[in-house]
Order: C-alpha cells, then sequence, then structure tokens
C-alpha cells in the first residue's frame, strides 16, 4: 500500500478518536427534562406556601411539575384560598428553578402564584403571574382551549419533549425553557 493511501485510511480514524469525547460532553450537556415524581414534588412544594404575608394551604394531590437532569424543577400546585385575602386573584402556587417564558411572560427563578379570568366568549383564560412574597404582578397571557380530547386536570405542567405546555383545567399556556 502506498503511504498516500494509508494516510487517507488513518487519518480519519485519529479525527474520530480525537473528537468522540467532544460528541458525549456535549451530549451530556444537554439537559433532558422528565415528570418529577410525586414523591420528588411533596419533597420541594410546600405544605403551606407563603404568599404576601400569609401561608396558604396547598393541594398536593394537584402537584404537578417537571425535573431536569441537573435537578432543576418547574412545579406547581393548586392553593386552598377560602378565607384569606386572595379574592380570586390567584388560585396557583408555581416554583421555578431555572428561566422560563410562558406566553408572553418571562420568569426568572423564584416563586410565584397565578390566578385566571374565563374571556367573555370562553374559548380562552387571562391569565394572571404574581411574585408570591410581594404580591406585584409580573405579567398577564392567554391560556387556549386545548384541541380534541384532553383529560380536564387541575394542573398539569409537561415536559417540553412531550407538550412544552402549562395545562389548566381544558387549556393550556405554551411555555419555552431558557437554559
Amino acid at each position: 500500500m502506498s503511504q498516500n493511501l494509508i494516510k487517507k485510511l488513518i487519518f480519519p480514524g485519529y479525527f474520530l478518536l480525537l473528537m468522540s469525547p467532544l460528541v458525549l460532553l456535549a451530549q451530556a450537556q444537554k439537559t433532558t427534562w422528565r415528570q418529577a415524581t410525586d414523591a420528588e414534588l411533596a419533597s420541594l412544594l410546600p405544605a403551606r406556601a407563603h404568599v404576601e404575608k400569609e401561608h396558604i394551604e396547598t393541594e398536593m394531590r394537584t402537584a404537578s411539575g417537571i425535573v431536569n437532569s441537573r435537578g432543576q424543577f418547574i412545579a406547581g400546585v393548586v392553593l386552598l384560598t377560602a378565607g384569606y385575602s386572595a379574592e380570586g386573584k390567584y388560585s396557583h402556587y408555581l416554583i421555578v428553578q431555572t428561566p422560563i417564558r410562558i406566553g408572553r411572560i418571562a420568569l426568572k427563578p423564584g416563586e410565584y402564584v397565578f390566578g385566571w379570568t374565563r374571556s367573555q366568549a370562553g374559548d380562552t383564560l387571562r391569565v394572571h403571574f404574581y411574585g408570591a412574597a410581594t404580591g406585584s404582578l409580573v405579567g398577564t397571557t392567554e391560556a387556549h382551549r386545548i384541541a380534541g380530547t384532553s383529560r380536564v386536570e387541575s394542573l398539569h405542567i409537561w415536559p417540553p419533549a412531550d407538550k412544552a405546555l402549562i395545562q389548566i383545567g381544558r387549556f393550556g399556556i405554551s411555555y419555552e425553557l431558557g437554559e
């Protein structure tokens, strides 16, 4: 065999050998998300959420969330607001441990509460997000009726590989992760 032919056969092998750790590193850095387990949600979400000046009981059976391969959560739960000063302002508690854009609202890591009002036509919800500690409005977006037949849930946060959707009843708000 000629030396040129040997170089043509050996060089690609060396190149692949040198590049394979970089490919593995790139794959390892890609964050994957999955549905959080009930045990994970119970250890993360409070039994009583600190909202403004009150500690409002949560309904853990409604808890939903996702977790990434780095152990960061986006999780929420329904608040039991009867008897508190919420006055329809909010109904859900949300913990965000990585930046996320929900509808048109960019949320930084932190704790939030949100509530909704139905549009007159009934086909959308106006969803209002507030800082949990302050009650300050962060932003408002719309949830749209989910097409087809989907299970009605108080709250369901879908992993991005499935739907990238936060479901409230029969309505959903799309989201994007800001990793």
